[in-house]
């Protein structure tokens, strides 16, 4: 009797034990974290609405302290699934999630995978997930400069669709493709039946480069007024060492100018960035850019010249801890056509500066 009782015991202590290693697991596999960026910026021109020109979609109030991103995130990680999920708020939401409806206009991202390889390091995705496309992203740390270049402002933030994508043993490559519902879209444009595409392709030599091509192929319009828009990304970050790099990025886009029409507009935008960081404190970079959009595209303008602007940054960066950074920007435009307003005049020149503090955890 008192063996079997014995035997039980150590039985159920086994059990329990496993069960609590399981439950460990999981709890590890499961993680959470935050952001939230508040920021000032003050625009010379002065805007009446506060509003800063209307191809800026982050940090695009003028003289008030507002947040342009702040979200809470979940994420689960196996070897054979993975998913994420945040729900976020701030003028960047407002903005990028104009278009949706309902709570959707608070979805940063919600997506789910799995792997589908046991001897490959091949993934399927699906959700709302963050953009395929360049090397700025709307979580601001991850951003050499503060405020988004005008190419980074105009192509998607996010995406929602499905990708399957396949990553080499050495994490040297990165090749994906996407079916999408659209350009920077969660639901479709309606009378759309048609899904948008894309692929990507990253290759990493070593830590100190990195290259990518990524692409779009589809259309953002109904199937009555349908104009099909090809799209090319491509960039290279280099780490020339531990306190130079460089970004060099080039965009170009074409779409038909009325439906059925061999014709396609060109819009293109190169821009460069150079980037000091003398410690692990402190960080200093410069921007040049250019976006050309002569019949509207992507910023229409209703000018003779359409949007043709350049434009240069100076920002700084100043880590506080490994949680919390301050960040600060001068930047100017120019702008071929007088397409700014100021005082109720147009004028050629935007000169802004913003300020944000940015805290991870």
């Amino acid at each position: 009797m008192m063996k079997r009782i014995l035997t039980g015991a150590v039985l159920l202590f086994g059990l329990t034990a496993v069960a609590q290693d399981s439950t460990k697991e999981q709890k590890d596999q499961l993680s959470f974290s935050g952001f939230a960026e508040a920021y000032y910026s003050y625009d010379f021109n002065k805007p009446t609405d506060n509003n800063r020109p209307s191809f800026f979609y982050s940090h695009n109030r003028h003289n008030e302290f507002n947040v342009n991103l702040a979200f809470v995130k979940g994420s689960y990680n196996d070897e054979k699934t993975r998913a994420n999920i945040a729900i976020a708020v701030g003028t960047y939401m407002n903005a990028n999630y104009a278009a949706e409806p309902g709570v959707l206009k608070n979805i940063f991202e919600a997506d789910a995978g799995v792997k589908i390889s046991k001897n490959r390091n091949l993934w399927i995705d699906a959700g709302i997930m963050p953009s395929h496309i360049g090397f700025e992203s709307a979580h601001s740390p991850d951003c050499w400069i503060l405020t988004r270049s005008i190419l980074a402002d105009n192509t998607p933030y996010f995406e929602s669709g499905v990708k399957i994508t396949y990553t080499t043993d050495n994490n040297k490559w990165l090749i994906s493709a996407l079916a999408l519902n659209g350009w920077q879209r969660i639901t479709r444009v309606n009378g759309n039946s048609l899904i948008s595409w894309g692929t990507q392709v990253t290759y990493k030599p070593s830590d100190k480069v990195t290259l990518n091509y990524s692409s779009f192929f589809g259309t953002d319009q109904p199937d009555s007024i349908r104009l099909w828009r090809y799209f090319h990304n491509t960039y290279g970050v280099f780490q020339v060492n531990k306190k130079i790099g460089l970004i060099v990025g080039f965009d170009i886009g074409q779409e038909q100018t009325s439906k059925g029409n061999n014709k396609l507009n060109t819009w293109y935008s190169p821009v460069c960035i150079f980037r000091i960081t003398p410690d692990n404190k402190w960080a200093v970079a410069l921007r040049g850019e250019y976006y050309s959009d002569e019949h509207g595209v992507i910023i229409h303008t209703g000018t003779a010249n359409g949007f043709k602007t350049y434009g240069a940054s100076i920002n700084v960066d100043r880590v506080i801890n490994e949680h919390f950074l301050w960040r600060t920007e001068v930047r100017t435009l120019s702008s071929k056509d007088a397409i700014f307003v100021k005082q109720n005049l147009l004028t050629k020149n935007n000169t802004f500066i913003t300020t944000s503090f940015a805290l991870t955890f």
